[in-house]
């Protein structure tokens, strides 16, 4: 297992047993009964293709329990012990990390001007925003121009690959899922590049653990989708379809 999932886990654990008292030990339903695409009406939705639906299906539910029974508690003790105006400063503060990943697959598109109005608000939300707890660029007309890799290989013509839904991260595509990794890659790199001495130590082992914990539950805290939330019967293949178009359009601009 690789080390920074082991890390996660073993934070995420931590949390969990400190805000256990935020739910009750009960069994867990059962999943809600799946339908077949045939039999949904919308041809749009039903020509769409899941060349891997079999495994898919698989991992939407475990993302249903891994969410349900794990991530949502935390997320709900955190949002319960946690102030709101931390809360918004916590997700400032990562988001504002994020602006790196932003401007390098920016500047991997040759987008130009795109590229200077994400720097420009890093360096303004860095320091006027104190380390990105504030986001002060937003309002001075810097709005965030949101990247990533997949969607650099999708701008010099890579296509999706089939539809996949990976654990923890959830509705993916093959081209989306490597972008994931690449844009982690990148980000180590550059942290690393920063401070070479940073992961140096038990100390910074212990750090480093508690705040991708806390970015983690900071990204569940930030995503209102619920798994099986829609009691819809079509839920997973209408998801499916939803997102193989955001990103469809995500793609084009």
């Amino acid at each position: 297992m690789p080390v920074t999932i082991r890390r996660i886990i073993i934070a995420l654990s931590l949390a969990m047993s400190l805000t256990g008292c935020a739910t009750t030990a009960t069994l867990p339903p059962e999943v809600p009964p799946m339908h077949s695409v045939s039999e949904i009406k919308d041809e749009r939705v039903a020509q769409s293709k899941d060349s891997w639906e079999g495994f898919n299906r698989t991992m939407y539910n475990f993302n249903y329990r891994l969410d349900k029974y794990f991530l949502l508690p935390i997320v709900s003790g955190y949002e319960f012990i946690t102030p709101t105006f931390v809360q918004q400063g916590v997700s400032n503060f990562f988001n504002n990390i994020e602006e790196t990943r932003n401007l390098t697959n920016s500047i991997f598109q040759l987008k130009g001007k795109q590229t200077l109005m994400t720097l420009g608000r890093f360096v303004t939300n860095s320091t006027l925003g104190i380390g990105g707890l504030f986001d002060v660029a937003t309002p001075m007309g810097m709005p965030v121009r949101r990247e990533d890799f997949g969607l650099t290989l999708g701008y010099w013509g890579c296509g999706p690959g089939p539809y996949l839904v990976l654990p923890f991260f959830g509705p993916s595509s093959v081209r989306d899922g490597s972008g994931i990794l690449v844009d982690a890659g990148i980000r180590y790199a550059l942290v690393s590049a920063i401070n070479p001495d940073v992961n140096i130590g038990d100390e910074w082992d212990t750090i480093h653990a508690g705040v991708t914990a806390l970015e983690a539950i900071d990204k569940r805290h930030g995503e209102s989708f619920r798994y099986y939330g829609t009691e819809y019967p079509f839920e997973y293949d209408m998801t499916r379809y939803f997102y193989t178009k955001k990103r469809e359009f995500e793609s084009s601009k």
